[in-house]
């Protein structure tokens, strides 16, 4: 490629030289013609009037004088008279001339200029340069042969010729280096381009200081930066996509088994009813609970979804104020104690400093707190104990619930937060989970700028904790225009 490029330079470079000979050629030739021709123009007028000087009446030469004054000023000389008549002629015989009255260099002459023409000589067949100058009653002409003067001229252009092309010699040389300098340049910025074209985006010129080169080789290394750039967004949100898509389906999936189990039984034991098992005194009331269990978890079930969905599409709108860290404490226990108790269950309240505070939604933690608590009741034995509490954390709040339940298998912490996933499936289902509850404690924690972990081990229990803005510089930017955001 810099090969091609370097060829194509060079031959531009000579063509240019090429022209620049021919016009100084021509421009030469025309300027050396017009100033040989001005010198015999003077030569010629001077030689004329030298013999008009010599001779106060030159009509009567005869053709011998004219000879020999034609060698002494190597020209031809003609004597007109102001009618046009030839007179005398040195190289010819004037009786036998045509009148010369229509000349243009001897009607100049007859009216008191010097006249001067390059014309054909009809008498002798070669050009001549002919310069009249006015006498008494005419003029004297002189005419040198043209020929001399394009000698002359020939000479001259050849030297000059010579001399252009012998001071083009440098130039070449130096076009030359130039054009190996421009062609490797050349070829770079065609084979960055290459890579742009095939997709390499980050490829990158080698900086050439403030030159132009320098200049476009950093305008396409920013926009390979940019299309890189604009690339891997793509990727980004191409991988979001296929990730929401593939929530989506596990989405549709779990839903319409969490949903199926239920309405079958619904539907089964309903039936069984209309069949006469409703007039069954043994039965009927069983197959009613049954059906009133499953009831109440298809609603809690819906009441979850829609939850999380208006979460997830933050059209949940949190009111971020400020509470005492403690009061927060008290009421979420104070709402599952009773079932805490139900179960055999102790819940302590281990409280955090007077002076603690946090920027929050309280109906919002209510619902974060209630669900890990249910959560820790329910896989907590009886006689087992569950801690909640809270401390500070820099400009945020810990709070966290504490059990000593069953607690859970290390593969199984990556997951724990997804949507519908159980770590025992069957005993969720038992206790009334919908697999949802640490799902939405995970997206309303992160709509308060928090983080959320959990840490546990088999048969040792298990801790959640989550955080919560503890003054106003903590608190999450406010959202315009939200739209749907997977997790």
């Amino acid at each position: 490629m810099t090969g091609r490029i370097f060829a194509k330079l060079i031959l531009g470079v000579l063509c240019l030289l090429f022209l620049a000979v021919l016009l100084v050629d021509y421009f030469v030739t025309r300027v050396a013609q017009e100033n040989y021709t001005q010198n015999l123009v003077r030569q010629g007028a001077e030689k004329a009037r030298m013999l008009a000087a010599a001779f106060p009446d030159p009509a009567r030469l005869d053709a011998a004088q004219a000879r020999v004054f034609e060698r002494a000023a190597d020209g031809r000389i003609t004597v007109v008279r102001a009618d046009g008549k030839v007179l005398v002629d040195s190289d010819a015989d004037a009786s036998q001339m045509e009148n010369h009255r229509t000349r243009p260099e001897l009607i100049k002459a007859f009216r008191g200029e010097v006249g001067w023409i390059v014309r054909h000589s009809a008498t002798i067949g070669i050009d001549f340069l002919y310069v009249a100058v006015p006498i008494p009653e005419g003029a004297i002409r002189i005419a040198v042969p043209y020929s001399e003067i394009s000698r002359q001229v020939q000479r001259l252009r050849w030297k000059i010729l010579a001399s252009t092309a012998f001071a083009f010699l440098p130039a070449v040389f130096i076009a030359a280096l130039l054009a190996r300098w421009l062609s490797r340049r050349f070829a770079a910025i065609m084979a960055h381009a290459n890579q742009l074209a095939r997709g390499n985006f980050r490829a990158r010129l080698p900086l050439a200081g403030a030159s132009e080169f320098g200049q476009l080789a950093r305008t396409l290394n920013e926009t390979a930066e940019n299309l890189q750039r604009t690339v891997e967004q793509l990727q980004r949100e191409h991988a979001e996509l296929e990730k929401v898509e593939r929530i989506r389906k596990d989405f549709v999936i779990n839903v319409s088994h969490e949903l199926r189990t239920p309405l079958a039984s619904i539907q089964g034991y309903t039936e069984t009813l209309m069949d006469g098992a409703i007039d069954d005194p043994v039965h009927n009331m069983k197959f009613l609970g049954i059906i009133r269990h499953n009831a109440e978890r298809l609603a809690r079930l819906t009441q979850d979804l829609l939850a999380l969905s208006r979460i997830e599409q933050r059209r949940q709108k949190l009111e971020f104020e400020r509470h005492p860290v403690n009061a927060l404490l008290g009421d979420a226990v104070e709402l599952v104690r009773p079932m805490a108790e139900k179960r055999g269950v102790q819940v302590a309240e281990e409280s955090a400093p007077e002076s603690a505070v946090a920027w929050c939604d309280s109906e919002a933690v209510s619902q974060i707190l209630s669900n890990l608590l249910d959560n820790a009741i329910k896989y907590t034995p009886a006689g087992g104990r569950i801690a909640v509490g809270a401390r500070p954390a820099g400009p945020f709040v810990e709070f966290y619930v504490r059990d000593t339940g069953i607690g859970i298998p290390e593969e199984d912490l990556p997951r724990l937060f997804e949507r519908f996933y159980r770590v025992d499936k069957a005993r969720s289902r038992e206790l009334g989970g919908t697999g949802l509850g640490l799902s939405i404690v995970k997206h309303l924690v992160a709509a308060h700028n928090g983080v959320t972990r959990v840490e546990s081990a088999v048969n040792r229990g298990s801790t959640f904790i989550f955080t919560l803005p503890g003054d106003e510089s903590t608190l999450p930017e406010p959202q315009v225009n939200p739209e749907f955001t997977a997790s």
